[in-house]
């Protein structure tokens, strides 16, 4: 007994006819862009993660850096600034230091320093600000 074939549309046809293959071109269609949207978005969270990761090493190696080097007195209205590490291409990196008051931990007038030292370190990629770390130097 030979075994027969259902076909939905009554006729007696062999092969695909051109809805079919349209219908499957479309399904193949709809699955090629949710692979290639889920692409895209992998790429742009990979590359968000190394930029987080460059500037976070850059901002710790920079607070290092500055407290390997001397204190430098505030109070001296000719003080000079600490020195900057070299950064990567697209990369900025900035320091801001505030002399504190010890006791109060608020932010001294210009012109004084009591031998403790609020450091920032903010890290920018592109003109964007990706990081600040902050941290304390005593002198």
């Amino acid at each position: 007994m030979v075994a027969k074939s259902f076909n939905l549309f009554g006729g007696n046809e062999r092969g695909t006819t051109l809805v079919e293959t349209l219908m499957a071109l479309a399904i193949l269609g709809i699955i090629a862009v949710g692979f290639l949207g889920a692409l895209a978005t992998a790429s742009k969270a990979s590359f968000i993660i190394d930029e987080r990761a460059t500037a976070e090493n850059l901002a710790r190696s920079q607070m290092e850096y500055v407290k390997f080097q001397s204190y430098i007195s505030y109070a001296n209205p000719n003080h000079g600034n600490y020195g900057l590490i070299t950064a990567p291409a697209g990369y900025e990196v900035q320091i801001t230091v505030v002399p504190i008051d010890p006791s109060t931990g608020q932010a001294l007038p210009p012109g004084q320093d009591n031998g403790v030292q609020k450091i920032a370190v903010t890290i920018k990629h592109q003109g964007k600000q990706v990081i600040t770390l902050q941290g304390y130097k005593v002198d």
